[in-house]
């Protein structure tokens, strides 16, 4: 498996705060990969500085073989990687449409997006039904839907998950983690970041377990959902 994402020595300062120390990972083509950690562990920091939107303090990462550190994060997108943001951050004022197409203002390929179009509004036949509806007037897992769509539709190699579970109801998480899963059923390689860690290591194919800005732990998701110390802090157990 070639690595696609890899991120080496990452650290993070907010002013005085040395937010992630010396973190290192990889997330190869085709996988599914979790980052968990309790709430502040410095998850969302490390999808914020891969996407561009935080400068590193020091330390390197790569995507598809080119160097992130000083890229912009217009740029990045360009490159095939896309992030579905926590809180979904969908613009409310717009309709389900008018949001699907901002996903690929940068797409070229008029082919692409004529079929890609498509597809979503296949994996989501809810915003099927209510494309022309303003996206501010969608329950919270239609919103979530629709930032997937959105990254999709902005034809990455990889997409960046933050919290895709957050304020959803159990029964609409598990929908939304089987499709990510689709999504990666069809190729698409995933790094997910979530608090939920029973559900996210349940569809991984590999884990790191991230806590006050280090990784503490790596392993098969499957090793980490039967580890003891993983359950005593992240599922309950």
């Amino acid at each position: 498996m070639s690595s696609l994402l890899s991120v080496n020595d990452l650290h993070v300062y907010y002013g005085a705060i040395h937010a992630i120390k010396g973190v290192s990972f990889e997330v190869n083509e085709g996988e599914i990969v979790s980052l968990i950690g309790a709430n502040g562990a410095g998850k969302t920091t490390i999808l914020h500085t891969i996407s561009g939107l935080i400068k590193p303090t020091s330390g390197n990462f790569s995507f598809n073989g080119k160097k992130l550190n000083s890229m912009a994060a217009d740029k990045i997108v360009k490159l095939g990687l896309a992030q579905v943001p926590e809180g979904r951050r969908i613009f409310s004022e717009l309709t389900v449409q008018e949001n699907l197409e901002l996903g690929y203002y940068s797409v070229k390929d008029k082919e692409f997006i004529k079929n890609e179009y498509k597809h979503v509004l296949e994996l989501f036949p809810r915003l099927k039904e209510r494309r022309k509806q303003l996206a501010g007037t969608l329950s919270g897992g239609e919103q979530q839907m629709l930032a997937i769509g959105r990254a999709l539709m902005s034809k990455p190699k990889m997409i960046l998950m933050d919290e895709p579970s957050m304020g959803l109801a159990p029964i609409l998480v598990k929908e939304i983690f089987s499709i990510i899963k689709a999504c990666n059923n069809e190729g698409m390689t995933i790094l997910v970041v979530e608090q939920n860690a029973n559900m996210s290591l349940s569809i991984s194919n590999r884990a790191y377990v991230l806590e006050t800005g280090s990784i503490v732990m790596s392993d098969t998701a499957q090793s980490l959902l039967g580890n003891e110390d993983v359950k005593k802090a992240y599922l309950g157990g």
